[in-house]
């Protein structure tokens, strides 16, 4: 968990707003959830590998002192969310009467994961997300990687690419190497380490598990995927939708897995030539809101992760124009009226009361993100007479 520093800070509202306003002009809404959730929804068995991690809030007062004594799970009845799909589906199953039939979210927000930090992993970080709730259609999903691609040139990374599969296939050539359906998610954790481990490892792994025969089998389907493969009827509407307004930009992968257990159709991740690991992902749970609202509801969602995200985008795309206006104290109400004047013109605008040492000052507020400074020194000058020089 981090503290961010005045520039950081600025950079990352930068971001972030254009992130936001890029969903917000596809007609996504913005929504705001609490930090916290019912331990019973965190814990249901959809998070996969993330309901390990989830920090725990302990019960307070009386029902703390109770609780002690009766074992580890009765003493916490809360915890901080670890994504923003299980807030969301909760969410919409309190509000569903007041939202549209079809509901188009934006959420944006920390999360909390009790990781082992390290480069790009945090036990704080932001997501970005963008879901659709209440079609069941594949316009679905091609909306939302048409928004989340959008979003991402919008802040510079104009050569993300996509990766698209689909669950049921997943399963199907899992099942098709000999593994029973009821091993089918330890299957999943091996062959979500491909990247890893590669073919020979991922293997081994699978003979460990499951014997020879499921290895070789494994080894086979692996390696037949350095051929060209051809686009399954599943995904056939996606890719040709996306191939005109994105060329290129998808791919299908038959061993993409994505680690929540909550997807059940189509399934992706957005990975780019820079980072080592992916920098957003979604898919398709349609099962997962009917288990608070009492009847299924298809939902589909795509997440960009924003700490990622920010490590790739240049400094020169997230600056704003900005702008030290110095001057004498008796000048006051005219370096007001310049700073609403260079507001105006699209700056943001400290002023400075001439100090002893400028060259000090100037260089302790380029440090901070200010790139410009001019001297007031007619009063009835205004912002267009200003000499504005860079901060060298």
């Amino acid at each position: 968990m981090r503290d961010f520093l005045p520039k950081e800070k600025g950079t990352r509202n930068h971001l972030l707003a254009k992130i936001i306003g890029s969903y917000a002009a596809h007609g996504f809404q913005e929504i705001e959830t609490p930090a916290l959730e019912a331990i019973e929804r965190l814990s249901s068995g959809d998070g996969g590998d993330n309901e390990k991690l989830a920090f725990r809030v302990l019960k307070r007062g009386e029902e703390l002192e109770q609780a002690i004594g009766s074992g580890a799970d009765a003493l916490s009845d809360l915890g901080l969310r670890y994504d923003l799909t299980v807030p969301l589906t909760r969410y919409y199953a309190t509000n569903f009467s007041k939202l549209p039939k079809v509901f188009k979210a934006i959420q944006v927000g920390p999360v909390w994961r009790a990781e082992r930090p390290q480069k790009g992993r945090y036990r704080q970080f932001v997501q970005c997300d963008i879901d659709i709730i209440g079609d069941d259609s594949n316009f679905s999903e091609i909306e939302l990687l048409n928004a989340s691609l959008n979003a991402l040139s919008a802040i510079g990374i104009g050569d993300a690419r996509v990766r698209i599969n689909h669950r049921k296939l997943l399963t199907d050539s899992i099942s098709s190497l000999g593994v029973d359906s009821s091993q089918h998610a330890k299957a999943m954790i091996t062959i979500d380490k491909l990247d890893k481990i590669g073919i020979e490892g991922v293997a081994l792994e699978m003979k460990e598990r499951f014997g020879e025969e499921v290895a070789s089998a494994t080894s086979s389907w692996l390696a037949s995927m350095s051929a060209g493969l051809q686009i399954p009827s599943e995904l056939m509407e996606i890719f040709t939708a996306l191939e005109i307004l994105h060329p290129g930009k998808l791919r299908f992968d038959p061993t993409l897995v994505r680690g929540m257990g909550y997807y059940t159709g189509t399934i992706f991740e957005i990975e780019h030539p820079e980072s080592g690991s992916s920098i957003g992902g979604g898919g398709r749970y349609d099962g997962m809101v009917g288990k608070w609202l009492g009847a299924n509801v298809p939902a589909v969602g795509i997440s960009i992760g924003f700490e990622r995200v920010a490590e790739l985008v240049s400094e020169s795309a997230t600056s704003l124009k900005s702008l030290v206006i110095v001057f004498d104290h008796e000048n006051q109400a005219a370096a007001l009226a310049t700073q609403a004047e260079a507001i105006t013109a699209g700056y943001l605008v400290r002023l400075e009361i001439t100090p002893k040492k400028l060259n000090v000052v100037l260089d302790s507020l380029k440090e901070q993100g200010f790139q410009e400074f001019a001297l007031l020194e007619d009063p009835q000058s205004g912002f267009k007479r200003l000499n504005i020089k860079p901060i060298s």
